[in-house]
């Protein structure tokens, strides 16, 4: 049996509904790797990849399940995971606002900015005007890094620094900003940096 980390087993868990004992054959032949997994099941025209297509799909609607009840904010290693699903396949930046209410249930997760392979640009004010639009009381901010590093840049902080103070003149609190890269994730949080 491979080693698999916990996130890992349940994208293969997850797998395993749609192509059976192949799941985990499928994810080892890309290199563990959730974006070439993804790729490969969107471009390929094989029925059993667009099988994995849909099972990429599913394991996504379940790590983002309880998301939806406020549950997953008591753990931030469900969050992390969603995360992980909602980036894996795709070789642009793109930036991604999780809106949660004062009990931190999620309100919508919206993509508002898409970018390049490097760079994305983000305007504070489409954050805020989200933020009022939903109601929202925190917002927690995400990112990826397609270059499979997950170290945040010096923008990545001060970008952090602008949306904290921007959002905190309508008392919206930024909980934290997650860079993504794979199966890979730095909590600004957990480094002390929101």
């Amino acid at each position: 049996m491979t080693d698999y980390s916990p996130f890992e087993q349940r994208v293969v868990d997850q797998l395993r509904l749609f192509l059976g004992d192949e799941a985990a054959p499928a994810y080892e032949s890309c290199g563990r790797s959730m974006l070439k997994l993804s790729n490969v099941a969107r471009e390929s025209s094989c029925p059993a990849y667009r099988l994995l297509a849909a099972g990429l799909a599913l394991a996504q609607e379940t790590l983002a399940e309880p998301m939806r009840d406020g549950t997953a904010f008591g753990s931030p290693a469900a969050v992390k995971d969603y995360l992980r699903l909602h980036f894996a396949g795709q070789g642009h930046e793109s930036f991604l606002v999780l809106f949660l209410d004062s009990q931190h249930r999620l309100l919508a997760a919206k993509d508002l900015f898409r970018g390049t392979l490097t760079q994305t640009s983000v305007y504070p004010r489409e954050v805020l005007r989200e933020a009022l639009n939903l109601g929202a009381d925190a917002v927690v901010l995400a990112h990826n890094h397609p270059s499979g590093i997950p170290e945040p840049s010096r923008a990545d902080e001060v970008l952090t620094a602008t949306m904290k103070q921007a959002l905190a003149l309508v008392d919206v609190r930024v909980l934290d900003h997650i860079v993504v890269a794979g199966t890979r994730t730095v909590s600004f949080a957990e480094r002390g940096l929101v």
